[in-house]
């Protein structure tokens, strides 16, 4: 009894819940703000080859993957989770889960945008600056700027924060989106301090990439109204291939099959029956003569109709040419 619940709640097709899509409010602008400063602090602080990065090059010295040997093979799966493609995945199943259950578009055309801006934004600081990684690096101290590198910002660590970020920026309650806020942002710190760990980062590279995948959570509101009007155009050009199937289904006839009819099977009456059981065969026969065959008598087709009825009294003989067998005629005399 309780499985039938179960099974009859998930196949009931539940409303569209009445989702607060999130504005762009004063505290969101300041600390958009705010992220903007750290983030062009980072950058200028890397130029100028800074404070940062004699920091870098001490822990790069330090070799971390070699001080704690018993954490490589558990961080090597862990620092999946920045990578593009594998979390993409399994975010994007999880949204469009939820779309099909709450008959819209926007969880995935949030993700789509969200990726779309953290591919051409960092994609283009990585290949302007071309940093060389860790174990590329060629001059003890130097930056490693326009080497040809894309290191920096971190990938894994923008990539972590925004697709584990965008599963607490489009939760439904305010005690889902804490929860989720909370998780996706130890997710996107232990990506980030596992690239450093491994030596495929340098420590300025994921405070970029922190930065970088904070703002573009923060300015998603602004794409808000853009997501808002490829919903509405995608859900338009479905209303308009439905209406086009249903007036191609209505103006194409359905073929009717043509009834058929009984074979009709002639019958003969019983009064033709009776004519010929009368008849008598052998008298013919023998008036032509033993071994004469008869002769050939056209084929007439049979009637349908039944014979006219004789008045009783007035049916003649069938062989009215022969005389009857009775005694010879007596001579008339006198």
């Amino acid at each position: 009894m309780r499985t039938d619940r179960i099974f009859a709640r998930l196949d009931r097709e539940p409303e569209p819940p009445k989702i607060e899509i999130p504005r762009m409010s004063r505290h969101r602008v300041v600390l958009f703000g705010a992220t903007m400063a750290f983030y062009l602090a980072i950058v200028v602080a890397v130029l100028a080859s800074s404070w940062l990065v004699e920091l870098d090059w001490k822990v790069m010295l330090y070799r971390p993957y070699e001080q704690w040997p018993q954490l490589h093979a558990f961080l090597d799966y862990f620092v999946v989770l920045g990578q593009r493609g594998p979390t993409a995945v399994m975010v994007m199943a999880w949204l469009g889960w939820r779309s099909w259950r709450q008959h819209t578009l926007r969880p995935l055309l949030t993700l789509g945008a969200a990726l779309l801006l953290l591919n051409m934004t960092v994609g283009a600081v990585k290949l302007g600056l071309g940093r060389l990684g860790p174990h590329y690096a060629t001059h003890i101290g130097s930056a490693e700027l326009f080497a040809g590198g894309d290191i920096f910002p971190s990938g894994h660590t923008a990539n972590a924060v925004v697709t584990w970020g965008i599963l607490a920026y489009l939760a439904t309650t305010p005690r889902a989106r804490r929860w989720l806020s909370v998780i996706s942002a130890m997710v996107a710190l232990g990506v980030g301090a596992t690239t450093v760990y491994l030596g495929t980062h340098w420590v300025s590279d994921v405070l970029l990439g922190w930065a970088a995948g904070l703002l573009i959570l923060l300015a998603l509101p602004w794409v808000e109204p853009l997501i808002a009007r490829a919903e509405a155009f995608v859900f338009a050009v479905r209303e308009k291939v439905r209406e086009r199937r249903r007036t191609r289904g209505a103006s194409v006839p359905v073929p009717v099959p043509a009834p058929v009819a009984p074979a009709m099977v002639p019958q003969r009456g019983h009064d033709a029956d009776d004519a010929l059981v009368r008849e008598p065969v052998g008298a013919a026969a023998g008036s032509r003569g033993p071994g004469r065959p008869l002769p050939a008598r056209p084929h007439q087709p049979a009637r349908s109709e039944r014979p006219p009825v004789v008045p009783p009294g007035t049916r003649r003989s069938p062989h009215a040419e022969r005389s009857p067998r009775t005694a010879p005629a007596r001579p008339l005399g006198g």
